[in-house]
């Protein structure tokens, strides 16, 4: 066997254990919801997915029963056995039970999928995971972080500083976090975090009676015709916010800010300027780092500090800040809670050191997220060398922000890109975009990058060229992350 392939859900599971995957064992009814979950049978379509994995936990843990099935082995199918779940790897129609209360798809599995047309033909109840997500927010206070770019991480610090100020809040986060025990939990307080995605305009079925708007910018034009088209998704969402609820959203993003006036909630703002409210200032880095003061409500704190490297993770915690005071915990309780947080996986994550370089795996695969991620670790780690492996993520993607990517590199020494990550392009798109032409726009852009198809490839390459002192990146929303797990694996 490669190293890269896996045999079965049990595998996942031994890997998740090996890296310290924590497996929360609690079994508590969600009281909330409409109709007790205790003893109702899930079954997900498309269950590999980082939301929909998440939600299958939070079931598991109301007492639920879950099944579920995707195309590919995926990093916590072990655990989801472990607790109780039935995974498939493949889609068939004799996966669906007769039993079955509630079938769930994810955004990206289409009518055509046989285990959707057999609950069809049964007479299910199919909804999508952005509708189920949206009776929870019913069902319990909903606190929902939108935006482009740092939704899991900011979900995970809100839910992490309402547990730090005594609330004990339900959470779905599109990513795992140690402290959490997870990417999702039930807990007995009235709040639910949920991370709230826009692609194929999902948070709209969302009831949020808080939110946060990190920012906005062009991305998932697959679902989305330009830039207003998202800006009016974005104005919808703002605009959902219960009128006893808040609103609050980035005062350095024009477009937050902006779409944020017709919300019908209180609003408030962060960031680094005056004139915000949440507002962290005589910013002191230190190896990525930054401690500061916070200004809020006519009070000044001192030596805050949040250990996740880059500036905008001081933005998100602003956010998260904003979100978490207005549910109850107070200030003191959310510095604190801002300092002790780790982060969650996937996001900046330390694999460990291979050949002497540090092993570092990340999800970013927006330009954006590419640039200040890689500016984060240079300042964080000062490596001789950066050594960045990005898979590409979907062929449309890649076509319609080639140009960004261009300029998002700056920070890496050498890119070395394997074939695109696609799970849902066209033909068409498959015929614009692909891993040989980015390599020909990095290198027209100055960067020095390398097309190789195979993860086998990547290895190879490595294996003859890192050197003590230098830093390997792992990047992208794929399954890139093997390549790091293997690396550091044949240490």
């Amino acid at each position: 066997m490669k190293p890269y392939e896996t045999e079965s859900p049990q595998e996942r599971f031994d890997h998740d254990r090996n890296n310290n995957v924590q497996i929360q064992s609690r079994i508590e009814p969600l009281a909330r919801l409409k109709g007790p979950l205790v003893g109702k049978r899930f079954h997900l379509v498309g269950i590999g997915g980082c939301g929909m994995s998440a939600v299958a936990r939070l079931l598991l843990d109301s007492g639920a029963k879950v099944s579920g099935s995707d195309m590919n082995a995926f990093a916590g199918a072990g655990a989801l056995v472990e607790a109780g779940a039935a995974v498939h790897i493949s889609h068939d129609a004799s996966h669906l039970r007769d039993d079955v209360d509630l079938v769930v798809r994810s955004a990206a599995v289409p009518d055509s999928n046989p285990e959707i047309v057999a609950a069809t033909c049964k007479g299910m109840r199919v909804i999508t995971y952005a509708e189920l997500l949206g009776e929870l927010t019913l069902s319990h206070k909903g606190v929902c972080i939108a935006g482009t770019h740092g939704k899991s991480t900011t979900s995970a610090l809100a839910a992490y500083m309402l547990k730090h100020g005594g609330m004990d809040p339900s959470f779905v986060v599109g990513a795992v976090s140690d402290q959490l025990g997870g990417s999702s939990g039930v807990g007995s307080g009235d709040r639910i975090v949920v991370e709230a995605c826009e692609y194929d305009r999902s948070f709209l079925h969302l009831h949020p009676h808080s939110a946060a708007i990190l920012n906005i910018e062009a991305d998932h034009l697959d679902c989305f015709k330009d830039i207003d088209d998202i800006c009016a998704t974005f104005k919808a969402f703002a605009e959902s916010v219960a009128e006893d609820g808040i609103l609050t959203v980035n005062f350095e993003d024009d477009l937050s800010l902006r779409l944020a006036m017709g919300a019908k909630c209180r609003v408030e703002t962060f960031g680094f300027t005056a004139g915000a409210d949440w507002r962290a200032v005589d910013l002191r880095a230190e190896r990525g780092s930054y401690s500061f003061s916070l200004m809020y409500d006519g009070r000044v704190y001192d030596d805050c500090r949040v250990k996740l490297a880059g500036e905008y993770n001081v933005s998100n915690a602003l956010a998260a800040a904003a979100l978490a005071h207005h549910a109850g915990a107070s200030v003191e309780s959310i510095v604190e809670a801002m300092g002790t947080f780790e982060g969650v996986h996937r996001r900046m994550t330390c694999r460990g050191t291979w050949k002497g370089a540090t092993v570092v795996d990340d999800y970013a695969h927006h330009p954006t997220e590419i640039r200040v991620t890689l500016n984060a670790l240079r300042h964080r780690y000062a490596p001789n060398r950066m050594w960045v492996v990005f898979q590409p993520h979907q062929a449309s993607r890649t076509h319609q922000l080639m140009e960004g990517f261009g300029r998002a590199f700056s920070d890496a020494d050498v890119v070395l890109v394997p074939d695109i990550y696609s799970v849902r392009d066209s033909q068409e798109d498959l015929e614009r975009a692909n891993s040989s032409r980015l390599v020909e726009r990095l290198t027209h852009a100055g960067v020095e990058s390398r097309y190789l198809p195979t993860f086998d490839d990547v290895r190879a390459h490595l294996d003859g060229h890192v050197s003590d002192g230098d830093c390997v990146v792992t990047m992208g929303a794929g399954d890139v992350w093997k390549v790091a797990d293997n690396l550091v694996g044949r240490v």
